[in-house]
């Protein structure tokens, strides 16, 4: 549950999945940050925020995607955890003045209506997007976040 995530200082958040209706690749992002480091778009819950409400907020904010591009294909049961690398978690604790583990993700897959669905991303997380197989991002993902998008990714 959200509450017993909060009490271990993970912050709770959605990870979002678009898959592409022909290919069945999924679009991966290049991060603004980090030059080839791809991952997918993500984002806390603010409080009081359904899971639900957070993805499509996030997925618009981060892809400008909504309703007229993607539908929801499925809310993955349960939620993925990971920590932050010690030094990751002092610079976010630093710079967010707030101590956090890590994060709690819930999974909203969502299909893209159509194949040709183009992403503009945000240019302050996200320069860049891409169709991929699920295990070539599992493959190219940072390693802390990797256990999480095996487990989920893994049965795409």
């Amino acid at each position: 549950s959200v509450s017993m995530v909060s009490s271990q200082h993970f912050r709770a958040g959605v990870i979002l999945v678009v898959r592409n209706p022909e290919t069945r690749q999924i679009l991966a992002f290049e991060r603004a940050d980090i030059a080839n480091s791809w991952q997918l778009p993500q984002g806390g819950i603010e409080v009081g925020e359904e899971p639900l409400d957070a993805a499509w907020r996030e997925l618009a904010e981060e892809t400008g995607l909504g309703p007229l591009q993607v539908s929801i294909c499925h809310v993955v049961d349960g939620w993925t955890i990971y920590e932050w690398p010690k030094a990751l978690a002092a610079a976010r604790a630093a710079k967010k003045g707030r101590q956090a583990r890590g994060q709690a993700h819930q999974w909203v897959i969502f299909d893209a209506l159509t194949a040709d669905v183009e992403p503009k991303p945000d240019g302050y997380e996200f320069v860049n997007w891409k169709w991929v197989s699920p295990q070539w991002l599992i493959d190219h993902v940072t390693d802390f976040r990797r256990p999480g998008y095996q487990q989920v990714l893994g049965t795409l």
